[in-house]
């Protein structure tokens, strides 16, 4: 594959293409190179060098189910489409037993994580949120759970009087396993000031991630793409990302997350193609060196074009779901009742001339399917 790298018309794109081929890490001047001078060939080409050399011919999924204790929020992202106020009808909030009731409806069915992730509701303290794991955990003891964006907790623990070390400490003891990507957003300050004003700062949402690794709570990591942002804005996220990861490697994933415009203040600025949603899958993967994966998160660019992702870099789909998330479909994702089973998941795998591997939260192996 690598003699295919050769005799590229751009001097420059010939440079990265033999840094990827010699496994050798890109500057982010050439990140933005890539983004800015290189056609989705080359791109998909240079990812697939990438990806088969962290994850060979795998591809990788879990069961899974989503809990979305309550849409209500402290914050008003301009690019939200999920946040409703105290009394519009398309609001919730779900009480503790409502939430275990999610769970125990899983009872019979193999699921290995419970994601839950919502809005930032005003009144509840990190004792409230700890003693919902507490009865997760109690209830259901091997399911790992993956709860609670960085924004929640910035907004649960400094409500509790406590700092992150000693808030995310206490989080473990009750239940927590690992924490999910979101608010990340897009972390040059400028543009959050636009786009999310009232929202954790990019230096605050990386200094949760860096103490919970610290402690031994892995992470993953995301990027809003697609809304107001240019390619230097993108490159800077993405080597936030990298650099944090080398210092800690508590990292587990990487997830472009794509501005869907239905139903919020930002419309105005329109989607980007699934042609951008390549590249941008592409570039990740080439960039972020020190990642070992990188998910294509199906709810949100629908299944048809995370199955295409595979190919420019994703090694991941997520997980099957079973309808239990809203956050996209109220933002006008295809996907409108996220579910998937396991043969759907292995049917698009396979499609794309990968092998389905069932995963565990921490991307241990489960099972692997035939090709």
């Amino acid at each position: 594959m690598t003699g295919l790298l050769k005799n590229i018309h751009n001097p420059d794109l010939q440079k990265i293409a033999d840094k990827v081929a010699n496994e050798e890490r890109i500057t982010p001047d050439e990140g933005l190179r890539l983004y800015q001078k290189a056609e989705l060939p080359l791109l998909g080409l240079l990812a697939g060098i990438a990806r088969r050399r962290k994850n060979g011919n795998y591809a990788f999924f879990n069961r899974n189910f989503h809990i979305e204790p309550t849409n209500k929020c402290v914050h008003n992202c301009r690019f939200c489409s999920y946040h409703r106020p105290e009394g519009d009808p398309l609001s919730w909030e779900y009480s503790q037993d409502e939430m275990l009731d999610i769970v125990k409806k899983f009872d019979t069915k193999e699921v290995t994580e419970v994601h839950i992730v919502g809005g930032v509701h005003p009144s509840h303290d990190i004792h409230y949120w700890g003693s919902l794991l507490q009865r997760i955990r109690e209830h259901r003891p091997g399911i790992h759970i993956k709860a609670y964006s960085a924004v929640e907790l910035d907004y649960m623990i400094t409500r509790s009087g406590m700092s992150v070390r000693e808030g995310l400490a206490l989080l473990k003891e009750y239940g927590l396993d690992s924490i999910p990507g979101g608010g990340a957003e897009i972390f040059d300050e400028t543009l959050r000031r636009k786009i999310c004003p009232e929202k954790t700062t990019s230096e605050k949402w990386l200094a949760i991630h860096k103490t919970a690794h610290e402690l031994g709570i892995s992470s993953n990591a995301t990027m809003l793409y697609g809304h107001i942002e240019d390619y230097s804005h993108r490159i800077d996220h993405l080597t936030r990302l990298r650099d944090l990861q080398d210092r800690t490697g508590g990292f587990n994933a990487f997830i472009p997350l794509k501005y869907k415009m239905a139903d919020n203040q930002m419309s105005y600025a329109g989607e980007v193609s699934m042609i951008e949603d390549l590249k941008n899958y592409a570039v990740s993967r080439i960039y972020l060196d020190n990642f070992a994966h990188i998910k294509a998160y199906w709810p949100m660019i629908s299944r048809d074009v995370a199955g295409i992702s595979l190919i420019f870099g994703a090694d991941d789909l997520d997980g099957t779901i079973d309808d239990t998330t809203r956050i996209y479909s109220m933002a006008g994702s295809e996907e409108k009742n996220p579910a998937m089973t396991t043969d759907d998941i292995c049917r698009i795998i396979r499609d794309a001339g990968f092998v389905p591997v069932e995963r565990d939260s921490l991307y241990n192996f489960i099972h692997t399917f035939a090709l």
